[in-house]
């Protein structure tokens, strides 16, 4: 077997407020006068799961901070051979929060750019918003998103119960705009929640998109579409979505034959980076290096990456293949 930190990757879900390192959160949290306690990164529920995320906002307040996470994670994600990021960035949420819609966006481009000059990776921002959130902050979130050429998308997050309708006016002016669409869908809800993603709400990936399976007709629909699913195993086991990594849908999501990228949502939360998500794979479902070549390909098929940075990352993982395992 290769070794897969090695292995050149994409990753596509991936949300920057749940990769801040612990020891980051409290130097950060110290600075801005927010207590971190001893148990940050775990949690037991959904519930508990929001409450870790509010932390994670409290903490980060000044500029600096939102530089040195979005430098920090550029760091780390070179560390697992990733070659090309999409991560999510909920910049309104944050900018309305603050008193300063602009100045969290500006500071992730400024750690972004810095850190990718620094490790040689190749980064991109999804600006996510809630569907929990009025629309009002949705076009907010596209107003900023149009300013910035490193945004790519931007889409709908957060609980499904929450319908996605009332913003397909907001996501229909991004398409017009040339930004690409990206929602969570099929994950808590099932194929109604998907099918208003892929409807009115025009998104061109599926973020996690487990669900599909409960209805045949959408599978062969997105099958034929081409629309890659953002499957993230092991947050959807923490947060309840699956009952266990062996139980997860994921070996019947790609005999259907859809699509299917790897991804962690949420790594510092659950301890697992991307290398270790594969591994995880890898060891639950018995897939060979052949079967995890496929799967860093889609992800590099699926992303929004220019086309030289999906050809580079094509032949570097042909490369991985092809050469022999070290004994």
């Amino acid at each position: 077997m290769r070794d897969l930190l090695s292995l050149p990757k994409a990753h596509l879900h991936v949300h920057l407020e749940s990769t801040v390192r612990s020891a980051t959160l409290r130097e950060i949290g110290a600075a801005n006068g927010v207590r971190v306690p001893d148990d940050v990164g775990t949690f037991g529920d959904f519930a508990s799961f929001f409450a870790q995320n509010d932390l994670v906002r409290a903490c980060l307040r000044r500029p600096d901070d939102f530089r040195r996470v979005a430098y920090e994670f550029c760091e780390d994600e070179s560390a697992q051979g990733v070659r090309y990021a999409e991560v999510s960035f909920t910049a309104a949420a944050h900018g309305e929060r603050l008193g300063d819609l602009d100045m969290p966006l500006a500071a992730v481009l400024e750690g972004l750019e810095a850190g990718q000059e620094a490790f040689g990776i190749e980064c991109r921002l999804i600006l996510d918003h809630s569907r929990r959130r009025s629309v009002e902050r949705a076009w907010r979130t596209l107003d900023l998103a149009r300013r910035h050429d490193r945004v790519v998308a931007v889409g709908l997050a957060g609980d499904e119960a929450h319908p996605g309708d009332p913003f397909n006016e907001v996501f229909a002016a991004a398409h017009d705009a040339g930004l690409h669409v990206v929602h969570h869908a099929g994950e808590g809800e099932g194929p109604a929640s998907i099918r208003q993603a892929l409807g009115p709400g025009r998104t061109e990936r599926l973020g996690h998109g487990i669900r599909i399976l409960d209805d045949p007709d959408l599978v062969a629909e997105v099958r034929e579409r081409g629309i890659a699913l953002e499957v993230c195993p092991s947050s959807n086991v923490a947060l309840g979505f699956a009952p266990s990594l062996d139980a997860h849908p994921l070996p019947r999501l790609r005999e259907a034959g859809l699509l299917i990228t790897i991804n962690t949502d949420i790594p510092a939360l659950i301890g697992t980076p991307l290398t270790t998500e594969y591994t995880r794979v890898r060891t639950a479902f018995g897939y060979d290096d052949t079967t995890l070549a496929d799967l860093a390909r889609a992800g590099v098929t699926a992303s929004f990456a220019p086309p030289a940075t999906k050809e580079s990352l094509h032949e570097a993982i042909t490369t991985w293949l092809t050469t022999p395992a070290s004994p």
